[in-house]
């Protein structure tokens, strides 16, 4: 064939404007899929095989562009077409305008990767400390599932115990779990969590052996910097913890206080059989749901029962309780009594037991409404842990009652920086950014929320409330549908509908959530009967959540919808009840505002895998 009259062809039939069009359409895809798989929490073989697929496409493209022509009577084969006859074909300009667009729209999703890769700080972005670690969920290869508790077990105990070197950054469980079963690239985990080390590793149990590997890892390069493995008794598995922890502080030279590194879990009495019963109430704890909670409650108990001298488990079984109190809503007196018993009967056996304080500050926040009592708890347990982001964000509960808006914003950006991957932080730091009344920052939060698990309840919620803060009660209530909590899905539709106006879709709506939640949560009702603008049922909802002891009572006067009935004797007089003082009103630029009782459950349990509430 003659070269020219080939190229001639290839013209002729438009495969230079199908490979074009290909390679560009191609790489607008890849930069879509590479934002939205990892939204989706897609592994990291799907967009290999992604790219393969559309590789693979443009040589299948080419020859069908060279088989095949399009002609006014349809797709017909190249050689049923004479060469003088016509074939369709768009001008250079309207194609090249095409193929332009394109190009631009797939390269400003390029800009925003790169934007978004680096948190959009810029070149000013502050260095990655050097004395930060992360550690990586500890691979589990027993060979059996069922061990899975024991090699997170350990992997948390690591980071208490480092985290309790005071010069040494530690980034907490939740973000650091994030990385859990995900062969992600070190640099990228590092440059995700703002640290620059990593401590990753396995465990092998095999009977009354055990056999730790852990590597220290630069996280800016990707090289290792200390390796280690421990074959050990079962019996030695604390002083490994210890030895382990000791030699990363080497390596990181930092310069320990004293006698710093303590077994923070380590029974009383060296019973393994508690300790072993101890992680599997931490494996089933960080599950969050109403069952695992039961059952990470039993461990614990027994736990306690093969040594009652066993300080964390006693703690354990107080968090587990509060959080069976947050599930129970109104009901959960008797849960917040045996929180309250527990954390006491912890802090008797060890005063260090800080994160127990918070279990009592729980309890006295909402089982008593007692806001002093909390503050004074509070106050030491910050003294003694004053870098762990669950007492940060507990801290800012409190703060967010007592109406100390700013003060509550700087602590969860703090609980934030020492666990950025932690959707409860995050989604906190939204709700405060909303009750300042900064909406755009809010929605970024909550959208980065979405990032980090999209599947997490009360998200699409805080996104439906801004808005009808906006004015957007159609954009409202796409994203209330869209809620995967039932009782906040319910609530954003009858708010959404309430704002579009739809007396009979809004009124559906609030009568499932009384159907649902009359008993738990009467508080919330009352929530949307005032933003209906109905003060005698707002205020026959709020009688039925004080008698019924509500913990959410508390937000009487942070929660904004109630902002034009404070001057009501009504109000005054619950609030009274309550133990709250009415603040002089604000006039300020109408705003629902998030709910501080929305954050409460962070005030008593360690960070956990999965989301757990926005709005309450």
């Amino acid at each position: 064939m003659n070269p020219a009259h080939f190229f001639a062809e290839l013209k002729r039939r438009n495969v230079y404007k199908v490979a074009v069009a290909y390679a560009v359409v191609a790489w607008l895809l890849v930069q879509a899929g590479s934002i939205l798989f990892p939204t989706f929490d897609a592994p990291g073989w799907v967009m290999k095989v992604f790219v393969t697929l559309i590789a693979a496409g443009f040589v299948i493209a080419l020859i069908i562009a060279w088989a095949f022509e399009m002609t006014p009577q349809g797709m017909k084969r190249t050689g049923e077409i004479s060469p003088n006859e016509r074939l369709p074909y768009w001008s250079r300009r309207k194609f090249a305008a095409v193929m332009s667009f394109l190009a631009l729209v797939a390269t400003g999703l390029l800009v925003f990767q790169i934007m978004r890769g680096s948190g959009g700080r810029g070149k000013d972005a502050p260095a990655v400390p050097e004395k930060s670690i992360a550690v990586l969920p500890l691979i589990n290869q027993s060979g059996d599932p069922d061990q899975e508790y024991f090699s997170d077990g350990l992997s948390e105990e690591l980071i208490n115990q480092l985290g309790q070197i005071r010069e040494l950054i530690v980034i907490g469980r939740n973000s650091s779990f994030h990385f859990k079963d995900k062969n992600a690239d070190s640099r990228a985990v590092g440059e995700a969590l703002g640290v620059a080390n990593l401590l990753e590793g396995s465990v092998r149990k095999d009977g009354q052996r055990v056999r730790i590997s852990v590597a220290l890892v630069n996280a800016i390069d990707g090289t290792q910097r200390w390796s280690q493995s421990y074959d050990r008794e079962l019996k030695d598995i604390f002083a490994v913890q210890t030895e382990i922890a000791r030699s990363v502080a080497d390596r990181l030279r930092v310069t320990l206080l004293g006698d710093s590194i303590r077994v923070t879990a380590e029974p009383s009495n060296q019973n393994l059989d508690a300790y072993n019963a101890y992680l599997q109430a931490e494996f089933y704890f960080a599950q969050f749901n109403l069952e695992s909670t039961a059952r990470s409650i039993d461990f614990y108990k027994e736990a306690i029962r093969l040594d009652p001298g066993y300080a964390r488990a006693y703690g354990g079984l107080a968090w587990a309780f509060c959080r069976l109190g947050f599930f129970s809503g109104a009901k959960g007196r008797d849960a917040f009594t045996q929180a309250l018993a527990a954390a006491e009967q912890a802090l008797t056996l060890s005063p260090d037991v800080a994160l127990a304080r918070s279990a009592m500050a729980y309890v006295h926040m909402n089982r008593d409404w007692n806001l002093a009592a909390a503050d004074a708890v509070l106050t030491e347990a910050i003294q003694r842990a004053p870098k762990d982001p669950t007492i940060k964000n507990t801290l800012a509960n409190l703060r967010s009652y007592q109406l100390r808006r700013e003060e509550t914003l700087e602590l969860r950006r703090e609980a934030v920086a020492h666990d950025p991957l932690n959707v409860i932080h995050q989604t906190n730091l939204a709700g405060d950014l909303f009750g300042l009344g900064r909406h755009d920052e809010a929605e970024s939060v909550a959208r980065r929320a979405l990032e980090i698990q999209p599947s997490a309840a009360q998200i699409h919620f805080a996104l439906a409330l801004i808005h009808i803060q906006r004015g957007q009660p159609e954009a409202a209530l796409r994203e209330a549908r869209l809620e995967s909590g039932a009782m906040y899905r319910h609530m954003g539709i009858a708010l959404a509908q309430a704002a579009r106006g739809d007396q009979p879709a809004a009124d559906d709506a609030l009568r499932i959530m009384i159907a649902e939640q009359a008993e738990e949560n009467p508080w919330r009702i009352a929530v949307v009967y005032a933003f209906r603008r109905e003060p005698d049922k707002m205020f026959e909802w709020l009688d039925r959540a004080y008698t019924l002891r509500d913990p959410r009572m508390l937000n009487l006067r942070s929660q904004e919808f109630f902002a034009p009935y404070q001057s009501d004797p009504r109000f005054m007089a619950l609030c009274e009840k309550v133990g709250l003082t009415v603040p002089k009103i604000e006039f300020r630029q109408p705003s629902i505002g998030l709910m501080p009782e929305t954050w409460e459950e962070i005030a008593c349990h360690r960070p956990s895998r999965s989301m757990k509430t926005l709005l309450d």
